[in-house]
């Protein structure tokens, strides 16, 4: 990847927002919400000689609007900072 983010920012591929409901009701592209989970792809150096908590591979939670949209080479990412993460995945 040729993305690489300075200070304490990420890099996250979101999840595909899912296109059916649990019963198997197809939900319509107007109606799907953004997906708050994603990996991480590009990790900064971190800030001021505080260690960054999050790796690469990383799969992440994080807020409904966190990180900015953007879209490279025909994909979308967010970049956002590490404290915009919630949990990380296993």
């Amino acid at each position: 990847m040729k993305l690489k983010p300075i200070n304490d920012r990420v890099v996250v591929e979101p999840a595909a927002a899912e296109a059916k409901t649990a019963g198997g009701i197809i939900i319509p592209d107007t109606a799907k919400e953004k997906p708050q989970k994603g990996k991480i792809v590009a990790v900064g150096p971190g800030k001021e000689g505080n260690a960054m908590n999050v790796r690469t591979g990383d799969v992440v939670l994080y807020g409904k609007y966190a990180g900015q949209e953007l879209s490279y080479e025909g994909k979308d990412y967010l970049i956002m900072r590490e404290d915009d993460i919630l949990v990380v995945i296993g």
